[in-house]
């Protein structure tokens, strides 16, 4: 019997969200779909009839990056739990913009937790706070001086320094559905997941990619084989306080000067820009 006749496994919907990752990965992500139709048939079409985020094709947004160009995976739970800020980008809140204000950080950055705990993280790292004084006061000088100039100014700027170091940056479940929880959205995913770490373990020419697990949800794909294949660190996810002081965090990130508009990863600037 000719198998090209068989009906797709895969609804039309999800694979029409396929445009928005780069053509490098577009075969593996298939392939990865696949495994998860097969864990099970039913997944895929009650998500394609059912209402979940990200919206607007952005299913796939993290895949943008080019698989030639993945030097770390950033894991983190799930897309945040409103359309305005679920992107398909892990830790990426389309609802900030600036990242600064006369006083510190921004109020949309202050209402987003995680990003408020990385970002003194990354400060702390720099050398410009000290751990046990983050607070407002400490910042507002921090902040005078990167909007007076040398530092990245928005979310899109961290987003596409990030890229520029070889983040992936995925979550540990690429949906949000409120009716479902996370854990268990997590777990219909972990099919996938192991297809694309099992293709970046496999690129050949460059060393296997980093794998950065934040949080008790994104752990679980310790359980997956191709986890076993990349090198990884894992700790708290940043909505927890103690993230800030995290060293070995501070030791992963530090070195790349994030908030730095000068930095970058000048290394991996081959056109890619992000979304």
């Amino acid at each position: 019997m000719n198998n090209s006749l068989l009906p797709s496994p895969i609804p039309a919907p999800i694979l029409d969200a396929l445009s928005r990752a780069d053509a490098s990965w577009r075969p593996i992500l298939i392939q990865g779909l696949e495994a998860v139709a097969a864990a099970d048939p039913a997944y895929l079409p009650a998500l394609a009839a059912d209402h979940y985020l990200p919206t607007g094709q952005r299913l796939f947004a993290a895949f943008a990056l080019p698989l030639d160009a993945v030097r770390y995976v950033l894991v983190g739970e799930g897309p945040y739990p409103r359309a305005e800020s679920a992107t398909g980008v892990c830790f990426m809140d389309g609802a900030v913009g600036s990242l600064w204000s006369e006083g510190g950080l921004s109020k949309p950055v202050n209402r987003a937790t995680s990003l408020r705990n990385f970002m003194k993280m990354l400060l702390v790292a720099d050398g410009q706070l000290l751990i046990g004084d983050t607070g407002g006061a400490a910042l507002a000088p921090v902040a005078a001086k990167a909007r007076a100039g040398g530092a990245i100014q928005t979310l899109a700027d961290l987003q596409r320094n990030l890229t520029r170091h070889g983040f992936l940056l995925l979550n540990a479940a690429l949906v949000f559905r409120p009716h479902v929880a996370p854990p268990l959205e997590a777990l219909a995913w972990q099919p996938f997941l192991q297809v694309v770490l099992n293709a970046l373990a496999d690129c050949a020419g460059k060393a296997a990619p980093t794998l950065v697990l934040w949080g008790k949800i994104a752990a679980q794909l310790k359980r997956l084989p191709a986890t076993a294949r990349l090198p990884q660190v894992a700790c708290e996810h940043p909505y927890n306080l103690s993230f800030i002081g995290n060293a070995a965090m501070q030791e992963l990130f530090g070195a790349m000067r994030l908030l730095r508009a000068d930095e970058g990863g000048s290394e991996l600037r081959s056109g890619y820009e992000g979304n």
